[in-house]
């Protein structure tokens, strides 16, 4: 049985791969913590199909909601074994406009998100020896971005996080890797306003913003590539080669 926890998937890139990762034969738990009307709708289009789908709301940084969350998808999905760390925040700010409190929230979510659910799921991994861990950094992770500080610690940690935990995981049959996103049509990058989009697309050699089902194409690929671990796959592009 193949099981997979997609966080922050009511949206965007989460819920291109919940709906991919259903369609290639997977129970998916949806979470969310704000758009509950999508998240139901995503689960209700999909149980509609036939695919064995729930939806949680859980905060990501809390890792009480998250036990509790894990806890249900093993109840009511079986225990999981795909986890795809895709919950995070990005906001745009000059370095001394970030407050602590800011800076304190998107860790706590972007990088301590992974932390807690890597937590949560890892028991069962460890005791079968086999699973699959998919993080989802950013372009930014890889390279430095003004007015991105914060965003783009949390995306380098991730990036950390990956490559050592894969090197620790690995003789456990557990494999841990990343995807970084160029710049995605999601609701997060359209507060740009549409003319820094046209002109981010300009600079795109493939001449258009990303589709969230791409992203979703490779965070698949990388949740079934049984030789493959530590590894960092950017998709954006080629925006930054």
């Amino acid at each position: 049985m193949k099981t997979a926890l997609v966080t922050g998937s009511s949206r965007g890139i989460g819920a291109a791969t919940a709906a991919l990762l259903a369609e290639n034969g997977y129970s998916v738990c949806i979470n969310y913590i704000e758009r509950e009307d999508k998240a139901l709708e995503l689960e209700r289009s999909l149980r509609d199909r036939g695919f064995d789908v729930i939806s949680h709301r859980a905060d990501v940084a809390d890792p009480d909601a998250v036990e509790q969350m894990v806890r249900k998808v093993e109840k009511e999905l079986g225990y999981v074994t795909l986890l795809v760390n895709n919950a995070g925040i990005g906001e745009q700010h000059l370095f001394q406009d970030i407050s602590p409190a800011l800076w304190k929230r998107m860790f706590d979510v972007n990088l301590g998100g992974c932390f807690n659910t890597i937590r949560a799921v890892l028991p069962h991994m460890l005791h079968e020896h086999a699973g699959s861990i998919v993080n989802v950094s950013s372009i930014w992770g890889n390279h430095g971005a003004s007015c991105e500080v914060a965003y783009s610690s949390t995306k380098h940690a991730i990036i950390g996080l990956t490559r050592s935990l894969a090197a620790e995981l690995a003789p456990s049959g557990i494999r841990v890797n990343c995807v970084a996103p160029g710049v995605i049509d999601t609701d997060m990058v359209k507060v740009l306003g549409q003319d820094t989009l046209d002109m981010l697309a300009e600079q795109i050699p493939m001449g258009r913003l990303g589709r969230p089902e791409e992203i979703a194409s490779m965070i698949l690929h990388l949740a079934e590539a049984e030789y493959t671990t530590g590894q960092v796959v950017t998709v954006d592009g080629g925006f930054i080669i």
